[in-house]
């Protein structure tokens, strides 16, 4: 596996692991706090299909951590660096968590004329409970914090100067016990993200609402939930509702009991995430739920 170093247009440089390889390549974004290293299943397991790209976001793991850019437009701005980087013109695009939201960024700012086809991994539309927002409307877009809520995490964030409320927190998106191998594995990488990263991203992701971009996707969209995250299953079958043509798949409690899917399942989630790839031109997907049968047209950027 091939590893190298884009540097973005403001002067980061990101760490990026490619197997290499032709075809359409699948480039997967990881989540807030955590890395590339978190993929090492899906860099190996879907290498001998496609080329499988996944890099460290700025901040986070062995790419550069600035004292700028931490919220999620100047991310995807990133992801077309990369892309651009790399020469890739067409890709698929797989975001598990924060990396969803980078994708949505991206498709509202740049369009998706590079893209072929999203695999959205448990993320909601929205993650703040707002208190204008409806108890109903909170459960459709899988909102799971109250504003203050944010505000407090953020906070004892900042102020923890060992790490320990963010492994606190990482901890709580795991609804059983958690197998010491994965667990080590997530430990480790949260502790390469810096206080002064990790505080204003989570605020800039956490206040977002994308749920007004998802009926503008224009691609073939698989949305993956785990009924055993702490992320609602409900949520992730109301994303894909309201993405014309998308799929859902959920993993049952007994496969994950966490946001991590990838981990705890790699062999069932790597047969699954290439099962829907490979039909993507030909519209064959096997074991998901049919979300709807429209798809609107987006063949240049949302917003300019």
């Amino acid at each position: 596996m091939a590893g190298s170093v884009i540097t973005t247009s403001d002067g980061v440089r990101l760490r990026v692991s490619d197997t290499g390889g032709g075809g359409i390549p699948l480039v997967m974004l990881h989540g807030w706090g955590q890395t590339a290293a978190l993929f090492e299943g899906q860099l190996v397991g879907l290498a001998d299909s496609r080329r499988v790209i996944a890099y460290d976001m700025r901040g986070h793991g062995l790419s550069d951590k600035p004292d700028h850019g931490y919220r999620i437009a100047r991310f995807a701005a990133d992801l077309r660096d990369v892309l651009e980087g790399l020469g890739i013109e067409r890709a698929d695009l797989l975001g598990w968590s924060m990396g969803a939201s980078v994708i949505w960024s991206y498709l509202e700012l740049f369009g998706s004329a590079r893209v072929r086809s999203l695999v959205l991994v448990d993320q909601p539309a929205a993650v703040i409970a707002w208190p204008w927002t409806t108890a109903e409307r909170s459960a459709e877009t899988g909102a799971i914090l109250p504003i203050d809520g944010l505000t407090e995490l953020a906070a004892s964030i900042a102020a923890d100067a060992d790490g320990d409320v963010v492994q606190s927190f990482v901890r709580s998106m795991f609804s059983e016990p958690v197998d010491e191998s994965v667990w080590r594995v997530v430990s480790e990488q949260i502790r390469q993200t810096p206080v002064h990263a990790a505080v204003p991203l989570l605020v800039d992701h956490a206040a977002q609402d994308w749920t007004d971009v998802l009926g503008l996707i224009d691609v073939p969209v698989l949305v993956i939930g785990c009924e055993g995250s702490h992320v609602g299953v409900r949520s992730q079958r109301e994303l894909a509702a309201r993405i014309p043509g998308a799929v859902v798949h959920v993993f049952g409690r007994d496969a994950v009991s966490s946001h991590f899917p990838f981990l705890e399942a790699t062999e069932s989630f790597n047969g699954l995430v290439d099962a829907f790839l490979s039909g993507v031109t030909s519209s064959a997907s096997t074991g998901v739920e049919k979300s709807g049968d429209t798809r609107s047209q987006l063949s240049r950027p949302m917003h300019v």
